[in-house]
């Protein structure tokens, strides 16, 4: 227990100063500084592999499946590149809620940093329920490889362009519930005007951000499960890939036109993890070929996008 009390107080710390130190004054984020904030949480994710390879090397963290330590670290690994990879469609579409609702760049990091605090209690829920379940009934596992499979065909079939956040049944009911105005006012999620308190876009934003990112979480948290049912790896992969996921949106929101073919790479993740959850029982794979094939399509996907012009792609 007090392993997890130490990683959740330091992601807490992490997050304080992120708030209140390194961006206490709201500015813009630059593609730069975005880019170095990327590297700095991607290199704080691989150096806690050490941590894991410690943790398990002197049998601090409960071991109940008897990982190695050079096992349970490539777990890990492979569980923070399935998240990334994943989140790469998140970025996708908090590109579209904040266009949607016409949030300030200014004010985007803001929204952002509350989603990814929300985002942190829901998983930790998800994760905890969904690792109790496998353990308790293991044709559980069964399940969630059939969901990754159908969601593997549908992200190959649908056509994400036609997601309007204003039209969602979400912001609906929002409407319904509460008084929503249209103007911001500084990075104020609420304002109040002749007497009545309403919520603003940023507030909008950040509800409709916070509950589709639980959707998300019903593909990623299967997909890391497949890879283990060790909880501390499942939520500190997990963890630590979210946090990234701020200065990431930052960097490669801009560049998404440019990776077309990134969408065949999250296909071809998901349904290898759906088809290794109904085979796990039949099929025991090296802990390296999860991670290579991950690997091999995030770089496939973003080579192709880089190499292949688009006029190639039209004429086929």
């Amino acid at each position: 227990m007090i392993v997890w009390i130490v990683f959740i107080a330091f992601v807490l710390l992490f997050l304080a100063l992120d708030l209140g130190v390194f961006h206490k004054n709201e500015h813009v984020i630059k593609s730069k500084e975005a880019g170095i904030w990327t590297a700095v949480w991607m290199g704080i994710a691989f150096s806690f592999s050490g941590i894991i390879y410690w943790l398990f090397s002197a049998e601090i963290i409960a071991n109940p499946t008897g990982l190695t330590p050079n096992n349970a670290v490539l777990k890990y690994i492979t569980g923070y590149l399935i998240e990334l990879s994943l989140s790469v469609d998140n970025v996708f579409v908090i590109a579209v809620i904040f266009s949607s609702f016409k949030i300030p760049a200014l004010y985007q990091h803001r929204v952002l940093f509350w989603g990814i605090l929300g985002a942190i209690v829901f998983r930790a829920l998800m994760i905890f329920f969904g690792v109790a379940l496998i353990t308790k009934f293991e044709w559980i596992i069964y399940i969630f490889g059939i969901f990754l499979l159908y969601t593997a065909f549908k992200m190959l079939k649908d056509d994400e362009d036609n997601f309007d956040p204003k039209n969602s049944f979400v912001f609906k009911q929002i409407k319904k519930v509460y008084p929503v105005t249209s103007k911001i006012q500084g990075h104020d999620f609420f304002v109040k005007r002749m007497g009545v308190k309403a919520a603003t876009p940023l507030f909008v934003a950040l509800i409709v951000i916070e509950l589709t990112d639980i959707l998300f979480a019903l593909d990623s948290i299967p997909a890391i499960l497949a890879i283990t049912a060790n909880p501390f790896i499942v939520f500190s992969s997990n963890i630590l890939a979210i946090l990234g996921l701020r200065s990431m949106y930052f960097l490669i929101s801009r560049m998404l036109e440019k990776f077309r073919f990134i969408n065949y790479s999250l296909v071809v993740i998901l349904a290898f993890v759906g088809l290794k959850m109904l085979f796990s029982h039949y099929v025991e794979l090296p802990e390296w070929v999860s991670l290579a094939v991950i690997s091999l399509s995030l770089v496939s996907g973003v080579l192709a996008s880089i190499f292949i012009e688009e006029k190639e792609e039209e004429e086929r």
